[in-house]
């Protein structure tokens, strides 16, 4: 049967139930949110004179609860308006309106009577074939649907989303007993492709897969941070992004979560699972015991493993249970890796490390690859579920099997015997059977080793994806030291920055270049894409300070002038040119994004103009994109100035989308042209898509633009009188001010005495003019030197 979801029910507001209820709202679902009635009323409800009756108390919980979500940072939903897609409502008075919902998704507290209760309630008024999952974190799912009807367990099963859920990508989907294929099947591919997640099938396990391998994982280090007398900190060090996960890395992580969270999860793994090998692993140390004694429960209750003094941030000492000053952690196996770029090739140096550090490596590594080989069949059948739960429910950038590859499955093994431990025989069996390895690569695709059949099985569901590592060398047109240019069929070739955080420099400006002359000749169309952490943190700020330090303006000049003519060659090639940003699109990478034939953005695309951090105006385009921009939307002359004025403070407020959908209201996404796609993993063969639509369809080389309207002095007066008063009023510093009035000059075409119809190249002249001025100042290079020593503004 065709299922469509058009609405969603949403039982239960908390931090969970509010942040899900977002992310359909992001998607463009129709959300009831549903949760209790409060028991009595406040002070404020009673001194206002109402009561246990009225509509506003009885809602209250799940106002306050939705309202709460929406202001918390980072936010739960792509763009503010998107929240008007949720209803609000209670259990007693509004449940009657499941009836016309297509899932309900209960996430109420993780209690099993309270659940079943509320299921018993959900089926009174349930529609038959309505899905019906439970968010819930680890309780077994055969238990909650107990006596529900046929139709009621049929199209039941468990849907675990991590929080924040419009972030952690992991959907885990645990069967119940009677579920039916045809749901699983709809929910795995509405979890990837609508909701934008990983979904993985799990088994009805304690804590899933997700959960138990990660708490297996942060339980080993509370272990081992004793045994090998290691600190917070360079627990941390050690476990953050050297290892390709988030900067959060382990203690500071359980802080943002919660202690009592991963406590509960920890006791329900000891409980329940009383045959793991590792079963005592799972018992709290005692430092965790009077840590939940004296609710240092992380974030929530303001203190955990660290705790927040004034701008001061104190660490727990786990020895005298006493906060105190951070200690700088370094370890001598780490240097050895600031040169290779990618965690994944940093793990074979990382366990041959002759210090603590590659003690602790080893140590964790051996224990983690022995524990997930005997997780299966135990907690799932194949192999890369685990990866894929572990990377997108974590932030890992690789997964345990994928770490174990990478140092060699023998080495692996040889490592685990040193610590008295043994892989399970199937890994054994794997070694004998002649595969080497868990994964291989053939043809674009990714291959696991399949343990029944003993042999390598193409990963499913990759087919409308295009994985860029799979087929980087083998697909490989063209590269240089800062790019590479792979086909990817049907005449559509992909640009790849492969410079550090993807900066814009020569070599990358070469390959724009290269890449449109092979794609003019040869090919049909040419994407400019990637999938690194992000698109591009902009320009080479590096090698604009060294030329404006040694005064070499014309070079400097010819270097900028480049920049310019590469991004008009991305919009005035004779192919199409689709971007796909993601992440960070900053400065020259979202200038890139304003020029292209069409944009692709991931949902979780940040984009701005922040030239002003570095004490420049955008050089490479983008002040003349938004006064062109802001030209076509003129339509009568009292608003001009307000248009105008909307597109000067994009820049001169540094202003970055919080979302791809808030990078429209900014204007630095064109709505009816570009478009966003909510899950990453499909941006790049989407952009493919829209790239060979066009150059099917005819595409035509567009023409110069010669009428851009400029106000002229008109508008200049305005910008000059507005950045006056800002300094006047100490809201901005003098070289700010400057900086925004060469930004104002540009952006009104100079100090014409009327409004006048000027070409692109006219406004790229005053831009570059500016840029170059604003290189020749102390202040702008203070700046800039400041960015690149400290990594943020300096604002002076």
């Amino acid at each position: 049967m065709k299922r469509t979801i058009k609405k969603v029910a949403v039982i239960g507001s908390g931090i969970m139930g509010s942040g899900i209820a977002c992310h359909f709202a992001n998607i463009g679902v129709e959300v009831l949110l549903l949760d209790i009635v409060p028991r009595e009323l406040t002070d404020a409800e009673t001194k206002k004179g109402l009561t246990l009756e009225s509509k506003i108390v009885r809602n209250r919980l799940v106002n306050e609860h939705l309202a709460n979500s929406l202001k918390s940072k980072p936010s739960p939903i792509y763009s503010q308006k998107f929240a008007n897609r949720i209803t609000t409502g209670n259990t007693t008075d509004d449940m009657a309106k499941i009836a016309t919902v297509d899932w309900i998704i209960e996430v109420v507290v993780e209690r099993l009577d309270i659940k079943k209760m509320v299921f018993e309630q959900i089926e009174k008024f349930r529609k038959p074939g309505t899905l019906v999952t439970s968010n819930t974190s680890g309780i077994p799912i055969h238990f909650m649907s107990e006596g529900r009807s046929e139709d009621f367990q049929k199209h039941f099963c468990g849907t675990h989303f991590f929080n924040p859920a419009r972030y952690l990508k992991l959907f885990e989907i645990i069967p119940g007993p009677q579920t039916s294929t045809e749901v699983l099947d709809f929910l795995t591919i509405y979890g990837e492709k609508f909701l934008g997640k990983t979904s993985v099938v799990a088994k009805d396990t304690p804590a899933f897969i997700g959960n138990r391998v990660g708490i297996y994982g942060i339980q080993s280090l509370f272990h081992l941070v004793k045994e090998l007398g290691l600190t917070i900190e360079e627990v941390d060090k050690l476990t953050g992004p050297v290892i390709g996960r988030p900067k959060s890395a382990t203690f500071r992580t359980v802080d943002v979560v919660g202690l009592d969270t991963l406590v509960h999860v920890a006791n329900g793994i000891y409980e329940n699972c009383p045959n793991d090998e590792q079963h005592e692993l799972f018992k709290l140390p005692d430092f965790v015991n009077k840590m939940m004694e004296n609710k240092w429960l992380g974030s929530k209750t303001g203190q955990g493993f660290y705790k927040k003094e004034g701008k001061e941030i104190l660490t727990l000492d786990l020895e005298t249970m006493e906060y105190r000053a951070a200690k700088r952690a370094s370890f001598a196996t780490l240097e050895l890796t600031k040169t290779i770029d990618k965690p994944i090739d940093r793990f074979k140096v990382l366990v041959k490390g002759k210090d603590k550090a590659g003690e602790f490596y080893r140590k964790s590594f051996a224990g983690m690859f022995a524990y997930v080989s005997n997780r299966i069949p135990e907690i799932s059948d194949e192999l890369y579920k685990i990866d894929d739960a572990m990377k997108a429910g974590f932030g890992w950038e690789n997964g345990p099997f994928e770490i174990w590859d990478a140092i060699g499955v023998e080495k692996g093994i040889e490592i685990m015997k040193a610590e008295g431990l043994a892989p399970a025989a199937w890994v054994n069996d794997m070694l004998a059977a002649g595969s080497k390895s868990f994964y291989s690569i053939k043809e674009g695709a990714t291959y696991f080793y399949n343990i029944p059949t003993k042999s390598q099985t193409k990963v499913p569901g990759q087919d409308s994806f295009i994985i860029l590592n799979n087929i980087r060398e083998s697909k490989k047109v063209w590269s240089n030291s800062g790019a590479i240019i792979e086909d990817l069929g049907d005449g559509i070739l992909n640009l790849e920055f492969k410079s550090k955080m993807n900066t814009i420099g020569g070599d990358v400006l070469q390959a724009i270049n290269k890449g449109i002359d092979l794609a003019e000749n040869e090919y049909q169309g040419l994407v400019i894409g990637n999938q690194a952490a992000n698109f591009s943190v902009g320009a080479n700020i590096g090698m604009i300070f060294m030329m404006a330090v040694e005064q070499e303006y014309d070079e400097l000049n010819m270097a900028i002038k480049m920049f310019q003519d590469t991004m008009m060659r991305v919009r005035y090639s004779g192919i199409p040119v689709v971007v796909a940003p993601h992440g960070m699109t900053f400065g020259g990478g979202c200038e890139m994004s304003l020029h292209a034939d069409k944009v692709v953005a991931a949902a979780e695309t940040y984009m701005g103009l922040v030239e002003f951090g570095v004490g420049v105006i955008p050089g490479g385009g983008g002040s003349k994109e938004l006064a062109l921009r802001a030209s076509d939307l003129f339509h009568k002359n009292d608003v001009e100035l307000n248009v105008l004025q909307e597109y000067f403070l994009t820049i001169a407020m540094a202003k970055v989308s919080t979302s791809g959908y808030e990078a429209f209201d900014s204007g630095l996404l064109q709505k009816g042209k570009d478009i966003i796609v909510v899950n990453k993993d499909r941006q790049i063969a989407e952009a493919k898509k829209h790239a060979l639509i066009m150059a099917e369809a005819g595409y035509t080389q567009p023409i110069h633009r010669t009428d851009v309207k400029v106000l002229g002095k008109q508008a200049l007066g305005m910008f000059l009188v507005g950045t006056d008063q800002m300094e006047a009023g100490k809201y901005i510093s003098e070289h700010d001010k400057k900086i925004a009035n060469k930004l104002a000059y540009v952006m009104a075409g100079g100090d014409l005495s009327e409004p006048t119809l000027v070409s692109e190249q006219y406004l790229l002249d005053l831009e570059r003019e500016a840029f170059l001025s604003l290189c020749t100042e102390r202040k702008t290079l203070e700046r800039i030197q400041f960015m690149l020593t400290k990594g943020k503004p300096l604002r002076n």
